[in-house]
């Protein structure tokens, strides 16, 4: 069996940043997985793009096809510029999540466009992708899928928790990797900033000059999901359904409202951490830069220990671990624990295509 690959992970997130791309060297020694990413960018979407993957919820089967089609066409497009720019070469694979479009675990159903098998002759590259579509298949949620790295390449922490479109956590729990989506972070975020002008509240700073409204708060924080059991996982659907009609039913500042969904996401969070008990956190993604956010999670967390990483692991972890995926496919390893989506099976998920 190889001890050394050579991947490019490729992740485009709920939140609509963009596409990240990582190219990250692999190397299995001593029964122990070591990584180093080496080129990585955020290629961002134009607004069109933007709105076409807001608005593709809706769309009937056949634009839904059609914009499977030239998704996968736009991926392969900046996955090939990404290996020409960096003048990459021996790859073993290129392992891509795709994007989300439709997450109906409970309907035994999930989209991930980009996934077409036409991509691998774009970039003329072997490509591992569509990772979450057999955990479905298998009575899963399909989701969270990042705690298989978790547990193999960030074990020197007690919690991982990614700040993205959702707020995701994972952890060992009696031998068992357990992970679930705690709430929506981003999705929501984003949505208030967007309505003054931003396309995102650097820092949490608006959010900072808002008040919290107590009773929108404390009607977010007895939403029925939070007391399910997990495995679960969120997808827009219950941002656009559930989250926004119940924000928008109050007469606040768009100030105020983000002031009061970021204190509701820093005590969900909370609440699943201190029930737990003390241990060491680490945090990524984009909502690790959210200051605001991160100093009441403090304050809300004063038994644990923080850790926010270097940019790169912040920004690329997921790029980083769907590239992990990709390689444990590869050698037909398990790379899905049913720990976490409730599968019938832990099993070696994702599609192979060849150029």
């Amino acid at each position: 069996m190889k001890e050394n690959y050579n991947v490019v992970g490729v992740m485009s997130g709920t939140s609509l940043d963009g596409v990240d791309l990582a190219h990250i060297l692999f190397e299995f020694k001593d029964s122990k997985w070591q990584f180093s990413i080496e080129k990585s960018a955020t290629i961002p979407y134009s607004h069109e793009w933007v709105e076409r993957l807001k608005t593709a919820i809706s769309f009937d089967e056949s634009e839904l096809k059609l914009l499977n089609e030239e998704y996968t066409q736009l991926l392969g497009g900046i996955i090939a510029i990404f290996i020409d720019n960096y003048n990459l070469t021996g790859l073993d694979a290129v392992c891509s999540h795709g994007h989300t479009i439709l997450h109906q675990p409970q309907n035994g159903f999930t989209l991930q466009i980009g996934n077409l098998p036409e991509i691998a002759s774009i970039i003329n590259q072997k490509v591992v992708c569509n990772f979450r579509v057999q955990d479905v298949q298998l009575g899963g949620q399909g989701a969270p899928l990042v705690p298989i790295g978790d547990r193999l390449l960030f074990s020197a922490y007690d919690y991982c928790l990614n700040l993205g479109g959702f707020s995701n956590i994972s952890f060992e729990k009696s031998g068992n990797r357990i992970a679930f989506d705690i709430c929506p972070v981003n999705t929501v975020l984003n949505f208030y900033a967007n309505q003054l002008g931003f396309e995102y509240d650097t820092g949490g700073k608006i959010a900072s000059k808002g008040f919290v409204q107590e009773a929108l708060l404390e009607e977010l924080n007895n939403l029925g999901f939070y007391k399910q059991d997990f495995p679960k996982s969120l997808g827009f659907e219950f941002v656009k359904e559930v989250v926004l009609p119940l924000i928008e039913k109050y007469p606040a500042s768009a100030e105020d409202r983000l002031a009061t969904f970021t204190e509701h996401i820093a005590v969900q969070i909370a609440n699943v951490i201190n029930a737990k008990g003390k241990g060491r956190l680490l945090i990524t993604g984009g909502g690790a830069y959210n200051t605001f956010l991160i100093v009441r999670l403090k304050e809300l967390l004063a038994d644990t220990t923080v850790t926010i990483p270097d940019d790169k692991i912040i920004q690329f972890k997921e790029a980083l671990i769907f590239a992990f995926l990709g390689v444990l496919k590869l050698r037909d390893e398990i790379n899905v624990l049913n720990s976490v989506t409730g599968a019938k099976r832990d099993h070696s998920s994702g599609y192979v295509f060849l150029p």
